[in-house]
């Protein structure tokens, strides 16, 4: 037992030994075979300077010499694979491929993919390449892909898809957003003020404060705007506000009533309402941080004089730096007088210039 052991130790470290050498040298020799290779850069270089026959392939000498490293190196490739850190590099240049890469892609059709993306939202990048084709372009989908990836252009699934701000200005004109935002008096008795937003115009078309917004107080609410809104010849599409327990379920189906939708914005997302958040950080900054409230029919006077305001003196950047109501462009007038209207004690101004008299 001891003897046998002792015997199969030995043969063990005795081949370790050999093959260790046997390898290294096989390796060399592959190296060595694909270095000479017609195919590689340095076999092509060298081989200029050999004499060749007819046919073009060189003298005996080498002939016999790609032979015997090509045996050797089919050892090598048989015993063992080829160490990563041994002709690594040389294998890889060798590895290339020789045929030139197809020509870049002109700025022109670069253009053109960009455009058919961006006007076609729906298009992937097959449907674009059999549109090029069409046109004579002769450009490949992955290419395509780089392309818009490279110009900001997401693929056909995310381009299709109707963006919040997208949905927003296609449904201005139907569109009312309603919000509630709270007042303290000076008696630290809270108030909550209603509002009711139209989006293409930017007017706030109701709003109204009490101290108990119940269902019922809600839903009349809800009423009085659909009255105004068939007063004013809009037809009410959609309605957004968020998910305050104030927006009683029987308000809504005042708007379920008249054909509208009503849209619930996602928890903590104020963006979603933005155009009514806009309207009550404006009214807190120029208005109500300014004043005392006393009681509910002081803020309800407060309040109906600011959207007064608001609508048909304050100027909107949305609206070309008109005010909400205004219809017409600005007029110009030469000379005058200039006149001075205040509301609410001089909080709110308004300038305007008086006509000369003929």
């Amino acid at each position: 037992m001891v003897g046998s052991l002792t015997y199969s130790l030995v043969r063990v470290l005795l081949d370790v030994l050999a093959t260790s050498h046997g390898d290294q040298a096989r390796l060399q020799a592959e190296v060595l075979a694909l270095r000479r290779q017609p195919g590689s850069r340095e076999a092509n270089q060298a081989g200029a300077l050999e004499p060749r026959r007819s046919d073009g392939s060189g003298g005996p000498a080498r002939k016999h010499s790609e032979i015997g490293l090509g045996r050797l190196a089919g050892q090598a490739r048989d015993g063992a694979r080829l160490a990563p850190h041994v002709g690594a590099k040389e294998v890889g240049e060798l590895s290339r491929p020789t045929a030139p890469w197809p020509p870049p892609i002109s700025a022109e059709c670069r253009q053109l993919i960009v455009r058919m993306a961006r006007e076609n939202p729906r298009w992937g990048y097959f449907r674009i390449r059999v549109e090029l084709l069409k046109l004579g372009h002769q450009v490949a989908a992955t290419t395509i892909r780089s392309v818009l990836l490279a110009a900001g252009v997401p693929p056909s699934g995310r381009r299709s898809q109707l963006t919040w701000k997208q949905f927003l200005s296609a449904h201005a004109e139907t569109l009312v957003a309603a919000d509630f935002f709270s007042v303290d008096t000076i008696f630290f008795k809270r108030l909550y003020v209603l509002i009711y937003l139209h989006l293409a115009s930017r007017r706030v078309l109701l709003a109204s404060c009490t101290s108990k917004p119940n269902a019922a107080w809600v839903t009349q609410q809800a009423r009085n705007l659909t009255w105004k809104l068939e007063d004013e010849g809009i037809k009410l599409s959609d309605v957004i506000h968020d998910r305050d327990k104030k927006f009683a379920f029987q308000a809504d189906r005042v708007f379920h009533s008249q054909g509208a939708r009503v849209i619930l914005t996602p928890l903590m997302a104020p963006r979603a309402n933005a155009y009514a958040e806009r309207w009550i950080g404006s009214c807190r900054r120029e208005c109500l941080d300014w004043i005392l409230v006393f009681n509910q029919r002081h803020l309800q006077a407060v309040i109906d004089e600011y959207r007064l305001h608001y609508n048909d003196e304050r100027p909107h950047r949305s609206r070309n730096l008109r005010p909400p109501a205004s219809c017409s462009a600005r007029v110009q007038v030469v000379g005058g007088q200039i006149e001075r209207r205040t509301r609410l004690g001089g909080l709110l101004s308004d300038y305007r210039q008086l006509p000369v008299a003929a």
